[in-house]
């Protein structure tokens, strides 16, 4: 007897031709139809075929262009630029700077106070006891050399920048408000709460100071 090679799905079903050999979804105790009902039929409709094939390739397009961009965000964020590098420290050339001059520098955008302190006004700021201080904080604390003092210009109180050799303290002065600094920069009089904050620094050499 000639066998067809398909054989038909069971009566009420679709007619979408089962493979023979395969057993029934009936036969295997189930009803559900939906595999035969939903599976392409390349021969009958290539053109739906063709259409799964081209939304699987634009999804797995969309998931690599995806995944590279962040690989290239999460890259980007680690590295950081030469120009940022050379931004992150600062040499300054202390050799004509006199004894008792202040002057103003830039390190990372902010303005920067280099002091030259002459012995007596060391001496007399480390005299100053600690219970007159609001940030208490000696002067050996703040400076790595007795003859220099280093701080960014920046009064904590409201972010105004002081002026340098004045006030009643002969450090700094801020004029917005009437702060007034000693020659280690701290606080000594009016509303700011902090001393001048010391930036990270070291001297490379006798006269070089390095920011940074």
């Amino acid at each position: 007897m000639h066998l067809h090679p398909f054989r038909a799905f069971a009566s009420g079903s679709s007619n979408v031709p089962v493979p023979s050999g395969v057993p029934e979804l009936h036969e295997l105790g189930s009803v559900d139809s939906g595999f035969y009902d939903d599976r392409i039929d390349k021969v009958r409709e290539p053109e739906r075929r063709a259409f799964a094939y081209m939304m699987l390739t634009t999804v797995r397009f969309a998931y690599a262009s995806a995944a590279r961009l962040l690989v290239v965000k999460c890259v980007a964020s680690l590295s950081i630029s030469a120009s940022a590098a050379a931004l992150a420290t600062a040499d300054f050339d202390l050799s004509e700077v006199e004894f008792g001059e202040t002057i103003t520098v830039k390190w990372r955008g902010k303005p920067i106070f280099i002091r030259r302190r002459r012995p007596k006004e060391v001496e007399d700021v480390r005299a100053v006891p600690m219970k007159h201080l609001r940030d208490q904080e000696t002067d050996e604390e703040r400076v790595l050399n007795p003859e220099w003092v280093v701080v960014i210009a920046i009064c904590p109180h409201l972010g105004c920048v002081p002026v340098s050799n004045a006030g009643e303290y002969n450090g700094w002065f801020c004029p917005c408000h009437g702060s007034h600094y000693d020659v280690s920069g701290r606080i000594r009089k009016g509303p700011a709460p902090l001393n001048l904050e010391v930036p990270p620094y070291q001297f490379t050499d006798e006269k070089n100071l390095l920011i940074g």
